[in-house]
């Protein structure tokens, strides 16, 4: 009969998670420390619908408040991008998973866009831009007609 093995005293027992989070924050400092500063804007997560009379951009932007984004229109590209800051805190930082800095998202739309009437509305951290296709763009419906007889 064996008896279990016990750490010897005063040996801390090992955990996986805190090693993982480690290697997370290992991985993050590198990250950081190779990107210049152009490159450290991230790119939040968005998706862009079309339909017969204009293009929607939803972005994800939970934090941000309306005066920190801007959003520009430059021929059929609209660029969005902002900077979601940092919170105060009041205790030690345990763990950080959610992102802080400057962002920007940037598309290239497939047709000609009315950039005079562009909107756009933040709403429960989703940011909704509403861009309505030029008249040109818009599909036609172009009646047939029949020879007529003489």
């Amino acid at each position: 009969m064996s008896l279990p093995v016990q750490p010897p005293r005063g040996t801390a027992r090992w955990d996986p998670f805190r090693e993982l989070d480690q290697l997370y924050d290992r991985i993050n400092h590198l990250w950081d420390a190779g990107a210049s500063q152009e490159t450290k804007a991230w790119v939040p997560l968005g998706d862009v619908e079309e339909t017969d009379d204009a293009y929607t951009i939803d972005v994800e932007l939970p934090g941000v408040e309306q005066d920190d984004v801007v959003i520009e229109v430059n021929g059929r590209e609209v660029t969005i991008s902002g900077e979601i800051k940092e919170k105060e805190r009041a205790g030690i930082m345990r763990r950080r998973t959610r992102r802080v800095g400057e962002f920007q998202y940037a598309v290239t739309l497939p047709g000609d866009i009315d950039a005079d009437n562009v909107s756009a509305r933040l709403d429960n951290g989703v940011l909704t831009v509403t861009v309505p296709k030029s008249q040109r763009a818009k599909p036609r419906r172009i009646a047939v007609g029949g020879a007529q007889s003489q």
